[in-house]
């Protein structure tokens, strides 16, 4: 597996993984699966203790970006984002092979194909080594959409936002209710609460920051997607 260390945000179909060298923790974006889902493994530099969001297809590409090596990082967890079926079709084999835990909100457990081992609501964390991750709960692209979101000690916020924010707008939703449900959400428990340079990773596609997309908000209200 190739690896790039100039982050950009930027990962091709089937390309290069993307790593982001944090001060306490690594980022590496990659792109797996059909639809571009982009999988995210999270590792402590102090413990090499592994996180990874979304095991979405590819379990090969995925074990390559774990790595073979004796010096590998050892995952310890999976988080599931939500229960749409392009975001965990790896996770049998991912979690199987690495004998680690799973995650998801109790209201997206059930679809999933291997029951979760931890079930997380708004305001719990994870942890991947010596690190917190926050869990925020944004109702409507499914009932348990979460993000995770990583306060850097030395640098901006990090957040993961599986397909409830994207460049350019929230996830899709079936009903002008969940519409609501969402940008309510992600206005009230993202962008209220975080700064402008927030750099966020969503599940498929580029990444963005809440400052470049903070000036959009009513227009997304108004158009209702």
């Amino acid at each position: 597996m190739n690896v790039s260390e100039d982050y950009t945000g930027h990962v091709e179909p089937g390309g290069d993984a993307a790593r982001r060298t944090l001060e306490k923790l690594t980022i590496t974006k990659l792109s797996v699966g059909p639809m571009d889902n982009n999988a995210y493994l999270l590792v402590c530099r102090a413990t090499n203790e592994a996180l990874l969001v979304d095991a979405a297809a590819d379990p090969e590409r995925i074990s390559d970006l774990i790595g073979h090596a004796e010096d590998r990082p050892t995952l310890r967890t999976v988080v599931t984002t939500h229960q749409h079926p392009d975001h965990w079709q790896a996770l049998g084999a991912v979690a199987g092979a690495n004998g680690a835990y799973t995650a998801a909100h109790p209201a997206d457990a059930e679809p999933l194909p291997v029951p979760p081992d931890h079930l997380v609501e708004q305001g719990d964390t994870l942890s991947v080594g010596e690190c917190t991750l926050e869990v925020i709960h944004l109702r409507g692209h499914t009932p348990g959409s979460i993000a995770l979101l990583y306060r850097d000690p030395t640098g901006h916020p990090h957040l993961f936002t599986g397909d409830s924010l994207f460049p350019g707008g929230v996830g899709k939703t079936g009903s002008p209710d969940d519409f609501t449900s969402l940008i309510d959400d992600v206005e009230q428990r993202v962008f209220a609460e975080l700064p402008d340079d927030t750099w966020f990773y969503p599940g498929h596609g580029d990444d963005s920051t809440l400052g470049a997309e903070r000036p959009k908000l009513a227009e997304w209200r108004d158009r209702g997607w």
